[in-house]
């Protein structure tokens, strides 16, 4: 597979854990678009999110990935739509934060750092610990649903104005839609 044929990741949502979800692409359409599809991918997703492990990513890290994807996007969806949490999600969140140790130790440089996580687990795990927080704190009320059918992305949305999420493919595919609908009420 080439750099062109590999999908493109998506660091447009508002926080990593959000982008972790745009991994998944299109994940509600009959075609889904996997974004991590090897351990060299999470890898370099892990890279360009600033969460390089110290020991690179395995076949089982990737399924790891995964699951703490597909385990935040039922909750982020249901916080975003003011729904009560599904609590197998909120059960397997919890399982992820309670397994992997990754105590807070900073480095100071020509910038603050974070000590890298040393495995793709600790890594996360932060990722975790930030969903939990971004789901339970005061910015829950910030989280947006993308309204096209086969997108439903989860993203940050401050100021309220966005309607849809960051991917330009949904935007355009909204105006088209509303634009014909228009057309056939006016006409």
């Amino acid at each position: 597979m080439t750099d062109e044929d590999r999908p493109a990741f998506r660091f447009d949502c508002g926080a990593t854990w959000l982008n972790l979800l745009a991994t998944s692409g299109r994940h509600f359409s009959a075609h889904p678009v996997e974004r991590l599809a090897t351990p060299e991918r999470l890898a370099e997703w892990l890279d360009r999110s600033e969460l390089p492990p110290v020991r690179p990513p395995v076949a089982a890290d990737l399924l790891r990935a995964r699951a703490l994807r597909e385990t935040l996007r039922p909750l982020a969806l249901s916080v975003a739509e003011e729904q009560p949490p599904p609590a197998e999600a909120v059960e397997g969140l919890t399982r992820f934060l309670g397994e992997e140790r990754d105590p807070v130790r900073l480095v100071a440089g020509d910038r603050l750092l974070r000590e890298p996580p040393a495995t793709t687990g600790a890594a996360l795990a932060r990722i975790a610990r930030q969903a939990a927080d971004h789901l339970t704190g005061s910015e829950r009320h910030i989280l947006s649903v993308c309204p096209e059918h086969d997108c439903r992305g989860v993203f940050a949305n401050p100021t309220g104005r966005r309607r849809w999420c960051p991917s330009p493919a949904c935007a355009s595919r909204g105006r088209v839609r509303a634009f014909r609908e228009r057309r056939r009420t006016d006409g």
